[in-house]
């Protein structure tokens, strides 16, 4: 049995994912995303994988002649905003304005692929 087959693992891979690309953002963008500390970052990764898990779903439904229309493209956004709506769940995430938020929903993008590629890889071996 792999690690990805199991639901309970894909959620926790997902919070790190999330975690791990809120990090790398902050650190980028460090005057338009901020955290507080640490824990802070787990916790707002946590929220986020919880809105990507509950409500992404029903957001890419909503917005399927978009995504059909932008070739997929209008994802970015979709990204943008689940981002933008944790920070404003979790007030210790801060970011500050959509802009910033559209850049993190990339970054975490592109660390989800890079995990996924690597855990792939390991499956793979």
């Amino acid at each position: 049995m792999d690690v990805l087959s199991r639901p309970t693992n894909r959620f926790f891979i997902r919070w790190f994912v999330c975690s791990l690309g809120l990090w790398i953002a902050a650190g980028i963008l460090s005057n338009s995303i901020s955290y507080g500390s640490f824990i802070g970052v787990i916790i707002a990764g946590l929220v986020l994988a919880i809105i990507n898990t509950v409500l992404k779903p029903f957001l890419i439904i909503l917005s399927l002649p978009a995504l059909i229309f932008t070739i997929g493209l209008f994802m970015v956004i979709i990204n943008g905003v689940t981002v933008y709506l944790a920070s404003k769940l979790y007030t210790p995430l801060h970011i500050t304005n959509f802009w910033a938020a559209i850049f993190a929903g990339m970054v975490i993008g592109l660390v989800n692929y890079l995990v996924t590629t690597i855990l792939g890889d390991l499956k793979k071996s």
